[in-house]
C-alpha cells in the first residue's frame, strides 16, 4: 500500500507550486511582481526566496521553496521524534505568508513540507506536513466559515474524522499563551502525516495546497477594496505585533530553519513589513469584536 517512497517527486513538485502561486498572486495583486533570490546551504541544498512588496493589494507576500540535507536532523525537527536524533535528513517543503494593505482582507499562512530521514543501517522514516491558517484582523463570519468548509472539504475523502483531528491540532498550535488567545481562526495543521502510505499523503497535501490557494484569493477579492480609515491600519499594525510575537516564540519552522543553517532572511520571511506595539487601550472596541474570534470554534455549525 502506498507506493515508493520518491523525495525528488515532492522536490519537483515544491518547486513548481512555487512558481504556481506566485503568478496566481501576482495575477491578483495586478500591479506587484516577484522577485527571486536563490541560495545555497553550505550543508546542502537550498532554495528560492520570492517576494512581492508594496503591490496594490500585498503589502507584502513571499512564497518560499526549499530543498535540503544534512547529517542531523535539527532538535526542532526531534523533540517529538528522540529516536531520530542524529539522523541524516533530507527535507523540502513551500511556505506562503501574505500580509495585504487593506486591514480588512486577512493574513494568511500555508506551508507545505516532507521529510526523510535515514538511521545509521540507512533506514528511512518520511512524513508529510504543513496546513493552512487565516488571520482577519477584522473578521467576516460567512469568510471565516467559508474557510473551515474548503479545510474541511479537502479532508473529507481521507476519513470522517481528518478534519476536527487537523483543525483541532490547528487551534491548539498557532496559540499565543502570553497572550491567552489563537492567532486567528485557525484552519488544518498535520505533522508526521504517512498513514495512508506515500501515495495518497502526497495527493492529500498537493490538494491542501490548491485548496489554500483558491480559498485565500477568493476571500482577498472580496475585501480588498473595502474602505477602511487610519485608525483600522493602525489596529491592523499592532495585530501584526502579535503574528510576529508567534513566529518569533513559538512557531517550529522559524527554529527548524534557523537551527537547520537556512538562510535567515527567508526563514524570517514571515515577518510583516511594519508592525507596532502601541500602548495604551485606543483599540478598545476594535480588540474586543476581534477577541471573540480568537477562540477555538466549531465554525461547521454556525449560520453565516
Amino acid at each position: 500500500m502506498g507506493g515508493a517512497v520518491d523525495f525528488e517527486q515532492v522536490a519537483a513538485f515544491m518547486r513548481e507550486l512555487q512558481e504556481r502561486l506566485c503568478a496566481r498572486f501576482e495575477a491578483l495583486d495586478g500591479a506587484g511582481r516577484f522577485g527571486a533570490d536563490e541560495w545555497e546551504r553550505e550543508h546542502g541544498g537550498g532554495g528560492r526566496s520570492r517576494v512581492l512588496a508594496d503591490g496594490e493589494v500585498f503589502e507584502k507576500i513571499g512564497v518560499n521553496y526549499s530543498s535540503i540535507q544534512g547529517d542531523r536532523l535539527p532538535p526542532a525537527a526531534t523533540d517529538e521524534r528522540p529516536e531520530l536524533a542524529g539522523s541524516r535528513f533530507q527535507a523540502s517543503g513551500v511556505s506562503v505568508v501574505a500580509h495585504p494593505q487593506n486591514p480588512h482582507a486577512p493574513t494568511a499562512h500555508c506551508n507545505v513540507r516532507f521529510f526523510v530521514a535515514r538511521d545509521a543501517a540507512d533506514k528511512p522514516t518520511w512524513w508529510f506536513g504543513g496546513g493552512f491558517d487565516l488571520t482577519p484582523f477584522y473578521p467576516v463570519r460567512e469568510d471565516v466559515v467559508a474557510w473551515h468548509r474548503a479545510a474541511h472539504a479537502v479532508c473529507a475523502p481521507y476519513g470522517d474524522e481528518v478534519y476536527s483531528r487537523f483543525k483541532r491540532r490547528c487551534d491548539e498550535y498557532f496559540t499565543l499563551p502570553h497572550r491567552f488567545e489563537t492567532r486567528g481562526v485557525g484552519g488544518l495543521f498535520f505533522e508526521d502525516l504517512n498513514e495512508w502510505g506515500f501515495d495518497a499523503c502526497f495527493a492529500f497535501v498537493r490538494e491542501v495546497a490548491d485548496c489554500f490557494a483558491d480559498t485565500y484569493a477568493a476571500l482577498v477579492e472580496k475585501r480588498a477594496g473595502t474602505a477602511y480609515n487610519k485608525s483600522q491600519k493602525a489596529f491592523q499594525l499592532m495585530r501584526r505585533g502579535r503574528y510576529v510575537e508567534f513566529n518569533l516564540v513559538y512557531d517550529r519552522g522559524t527554529l527548524f530553519g534557523l537551527q537547520s543553517g537556512g538562510r535567515a532572511e527567508s526563514v524570517l520571511m514571515s515577518l510583516p513589513p511594519r508592525a507596532d506595539w502601541p500602548g495604551g487601550a485606543q483599540f478598545e472596541s476594535d480588540g474586543a469584536a476581534l477577541a471573540e474570534y480568537l477562540k477555538p470554534r466549531d465554525w461547521l455549525r454556525e449560520d453565516a
